[in-house]
């Protein structure tokens, strides 16, 4: 398997890795890429995403060709790891590899209670697969996803060469993953992250991973669903160079923050 990526910023900087979702690509951090000029950052495209079609994907295999291609990355660097949705599983199960790599991770909307019906919704998939070469339905996904209009054809048209197989695989390992048994001994500085429209399997999810490593600490975007990254990107850069920084207020600024009885509303 072989993983293509791209490269941008100043190389002898610390190393800032972005593992996208699922049905997207690298694209969806470009605004990331351009707020981070002064990191070296590294953007890979899974398997049968973008750039890397030729190879089937699999989180465990995903996670061991990240885990290598970041070791030689980022020797004697600082390694931070953001990820998103399936790309967020891929760094739980990275972490769980490598846990003395990573120094600073932020899993995003990762969903880690498989899903007890997925033979029923794997077969619903195969038969309204069709339907994303249909642009006004692919407009409502990319709706569904944050992506603007700038990006909507780049989607589509990724969208449209994912073959039905492809597109099951990729889900069926998406709604099966757990929580590795070794993350809970995992040292790197985890931040997880959940939108506060999220469904509850992902709430439950993002409760499940705070609870499960002492080192991970949690925040819930309010107002948002699935993509704080797409959907609000200036605020995302923000946060996450606020959280690098080690600033006091660096979990949510004042008046994006949710009181301690919203959250518990909440999850």
């Amino acid at each position: 398997m072989v993983i293509h990526y791209t490269e941008y910023g100043n190389k002898s900087a610390p190393l800032m890795v972005f593992i996208h979702g699922g049905g997207v690509s690298g694209w969806m951090w470009d605004q990331q890429i351009r707020y981070f000029v002064n990191y070296h950052c590294l953007v890979p495209d899974l398997p049968e995403h973008g750039g890397s079609r030729g190879s089937l994907f699999s989180i465990n295999e995903s996670a061991i060709q990240l885990a290598e291609l970041i070791a030689e990355k980022g020797k004697g660097k600082t390694v931070i790891v953001i990820g998103f949705s399936l790309g967020a599983q891929v760094l739980i199960a990275m972490l769980s590899k490598i846990p003395d790599v990573i120094d600073y991770a932020m899993i995003n909307s990762a969903l880690v209670k498989p899903i007890s019906y997925k033979k029923l919704l794997l077969r619903s998939i195969i038969w309204t697969h069709p339907l994303i070469k249909i642009k006004a339905f692919s407009k409502i996904q990319a709706k569904s996803m944050y992506i603007d209009d700038n990006y909507f054809e780049i989607y589509y048209q990724e969208s449209c060469g994912i073959s039905k197989e492809a597109f099951v695989r990729v889900l069926d390992e998406n709604l099966s993953f757990s929580i590795p048994q070794n993350f809970k001994n995992v040292s790197s500085r985890i931040l997880v992250t959940v939108g506060e429209k999220e469904r509850g399997m992902m709430k439950k999810s993002y409760e499940d991973l705070v609870n499960s490593n002492s080192n991970c600490k949690g925040v819930i975007f309010p107002n948002v669903g699935h993509g704080i990254s797409l959907a609000e990107p200036e605020y995302f850069n923000e946060f996450v160079k606020n959280w690098l920084s080690d600033e006091e207020d660096w979990r949510m600024p004042r008046e994006k923050r949710l009181s301690a009885a919203e959250i518990n509303s909440i999850v």
